[in-house]
């Protein structure tokens, strides 16, 4: 099994979990965990799944271009959550789970079994952000989509090897990250070559899937299959509250960053941005406008229950 975080971030997305079915297993099964780009490039991972070169896979649909017409929702849709517990809402109460197990029905070899959430996405630079104007110009490490909607706001998305980006901070190559929340921030070492971090997030939680080769996990059976999706979900629990706690932790009391805000009449004008293109995306395919209209049905009921589901 291969995850899309590094050592450091893997210790806590997903290493816990494995460890957990490892020890329930007694012998029987045993997952060998690798992180970020060990086996295979990020890019190349739900292929090299296909292939049977992994078995299993933790990541965004996002950044390891899987083919499915629903990749853009994975990883970071600007402002499609504001907080981690509606990744889990989403899918299992308004039928984002259908759609994605349909999506993958038509990938040859390759089976859906779970999305979680994880931390909201934030800026972490080495220039303070306090205006929109601020944003022009900087090169920024960010997943696809985010970064292909930041770019309307003058940001310059770099993709590059995630082991890379603390070494291209320092080299001055990157001017910041917009990957995470300020807990991965501190955890992976970023806080240690970025200055500021800005507290206007572009999406409340990136949510990331768990997939498998399907002939073997057809092999496996039914009580492993079932102890397997156990751990998936002891990992997205973990997930919550570790991210939850770090979130509030680390902007108090890390020490690291400096915290700058963009008013809220300005970002505004970013999360009206993002409503047309969310139309644009749903004009792509008509799963993708079905998922849209999930999104635009589940703001609206949130905003009219207002706390402490939606502030404003």
């Amino acid at each position: 099994m291969q995850t899309y975080a590094g050592s450091a971030l893997g210790e806590h997305v997903c290493k816990q979990g494995v460890d957990a079915f490892n020890k329930a297993a007694a012998g029987r099964m045993k997952i060998d965990l690798y992180y970020a780009d060990e086996l295979v490039p990020q890019g190349e991972l739900v292929r090299s799944l296909q292939n049977g070169v992994v078995e299993a896979i933790q990541t965004d649909e996002d950044s390891a271009q899987s083919p499915v017409d629903i990749s853009v929702f994975g990883a970071y849709f600007p402002f499609g959550t504001e907080w981690s517990l509606d990744v889990p809402v989403l899918w299992n109460w308004y039928g984002l789970n259908k759609i994605w197990e349909e999506a993958y029905k038509e990938i040859e070899n390759v089976t859906w079994l779970s999305t979680g959430s994880w931390d909201p996405c934030n800026f972490s630079t080495t220039k303070p952000i306090n205006s929109l104007k601020d944003l022009e110009g900087l090169r920024v490490y960010m997943f696809p989509t985010g970064g292909q909607f930041m770019s309307r706001f003058g940001v310059s998305p770099v993709s590059i090897p995630y082991e890379d980006v603390q070494m291209a901070m320092q080299t001055g190559e990157l001017d910041g990250v917009c990957w995470s929340g300020i807990t991965e921030v501190y955890t992976v070492g970023w806080a240690d070559v970025t200055k500021y971090y800005l507290t206007n997030p572009i999406s409340g939680a990136w949510a990331g899937s768990y997939l498998v080769n399907t002939e073997a996990w057809e092999k496996l059976p039914e009580d492993l299959k079932a102890l397997f999706k156990m751990h998936i979900d002891y990992s997205h629990y973990y997930r919550q509250h570790w991210y939850w706690w770090g979130e509030a932790h680390y902007r108090v009391n890390g020490g690291k960053l400096q915290l700058t805000t963009i008013p809220a009449a300005e970002w505004d004008t970013i999360r009206q941005e993002a409503y047309k293109f969310w139309d644009e995306v749903a004009a792509k395919s008509a799963r993708n406008a079905q998922v849209v209209q999930i999104l635009k049905d589940y703001s609206a009921t949130l905003a009219k229950a207002g706390t402490p589901y939606r502030s404003s």
